[in-house]
């Protein structure tokens, strides 16, 4: 049977992308620009004998999208930018917990209510640092509707592999757009699910890792474990303890399981790279355009190149690094007023120029614009 080729909106490839990974939950709260992601799922998962919940608001979505992931589902919140502000306080208690959990983030502009049907990135920052407390984040972005279903999921295969909560952080144009999509048949995808300890067999320490394990098997609520969730520090046995050297281990595994395997989270695209004398660093959809302006400068003979960050967080410290050693000039574009260009500054400590291009107001970059500014770089009038 060939591939089933289709018109399909960003939104909705979400939806399909989770369903193919095997999703069968999913909770949260009308908002625009991401009400398609409800919709469909409402739709959809009841025909995959899946549960489909609007709450009361959008903290009650990702309250029950981790209580579904606890009973061992795999499940699904979707929000943009005020709903998100209200997930904060739980994606910090899915990552203390170690609770897979995928949140998606259709970005629009803002702050508070700002522009619901304008695109934006300025959640970027956010995503990482949104809760309080210290935790790693694993945060993907798309720039294309194939590439969404794609990064869907990959977010549920890194969420069950690494035991947490994972953000795919699209944006009103990504999601609205619609495009010629390819849908993967059955298997063509690699699928990840999580390790679970055997029903019935009572564990004492639950949290403890056993040889070979990059985070410990999960307990399945339901199936005769019993494991002990909560947001406080815990130890192996899963009980909250106010040692501090205890804080210190359970820290840095929460830490060291994302940290020790970026090689196997963070994925970029380079583009044009090779002889490139100037560079772009962007990602989502705004990588689109910047696709778009290299091609532009490289007809009329300007070596200039991109970086494409696919996964956010953690950072592509070791390609960007690299990209500094090559170019002299580095420009971040992103729809907000200056938020990974932070990022880029910091991982490059100086070993080349950092320069921004970008705003908020949901007026989109276009790319004769980026043309220009290049050209105005290469003159040394920028």
């Amino acid at each position: 049977m060939s591939n089933k080729i289709t018109l399909m909106q960003g939104n909705e490839a979400c939806v399909q992308g989770a369903l193919y990974a095997g999703y069968r939950f999913y909770a949260g709260y009308p908002i625009t620009p991401s009400t398609e992601i409800a919709e469909l799922s409402a739709t959809e998962l009841p025909k995959v004998g899946g549960k489909f919940i609007q709450m009361e608001d959008e903290i009650g979505g990702i309250a029950a999208a981790i209580g579904a992931s606890i009973a061992g589902t795999k499940s699904m919140t979707a929000t943009s930018g005020p709903g998100f502000s209200l997930k904060q306080e739980n994606i910090g208690y899915a990552a203390m917990a170690q609770i897979p959990l995928v949140i998606v983030n259709v970005m629009r502009g803002g702050p508070s209510t700002g522009l619901p049907t304008q695109s934006a990135q300025a959640d970027i920052m956010q995503a990482k640092y949104g809760s309080h407390g210290d935790y790693p984040m694993i945060a993907l972005s798309p720039m294309s509707v194939r590439e969404t279903f794609d990064l869907t999921v990959r977010c549920f295969n890194l969420a069950e592999k690494y035991r947490t909560p994972v953000m795919l952080m699209t944006d009103e144009v990504i999601g609205h757009l619609r495009e010629r999509v390819v849908v993967p048949e059955p298997g063509e995808l690699e699928i990840i699910n999580r390790t679970t300890s055997e029903a019935g067999v009572l564990r004492p320490r639950p949290y403890e890792k056993q040889p070979g394990e990059i985070v410990p098997a999960m307990s399945v609520f339901g199936d005769g474990n019993r494991a002990h969730t909560t947001g406080l520090f815990y130890n192996e046995t899963g009980f909250p303890s106010n040692s501090t050297d205890n804080a210190k281990i359970m820290l840095e595994r929460i830490f060291n399981k994302v940290y020790d395997n970026v090689d196997d989270i963070v994925q970029v695209e380079e583009f044009e790279l090779d002889d490139a004398e100037i560079a772009f660093v962007t990602f989502g959809s705004t990588s689109r355009v910047v696709k778009a302006a290299v091609k532009a400068l490289r007809a009329e003979g300007i070596k200039a190149g991109m970086l494409r960050a696919i996964t956010i967080w953690p950072s592509p410290e070791k390609q960007i690094r690299e990209l500094a050693q090559k170019v002299d000039h580095i420009i971040v574009a992103e729809q907000n007023m200056g938020q990974y260009v932070r990022e880029v500054q910091r991982i490059v400590e100086g070993q080349a120029r950092v320069q921004h291009y970008g705003r908020g107001n949901g007026d989109l970059i276009k790319p004769q614009e980026l043309v220009a500014l290049v050209k105005e770089v290469e003159h040394g009038t920028k």
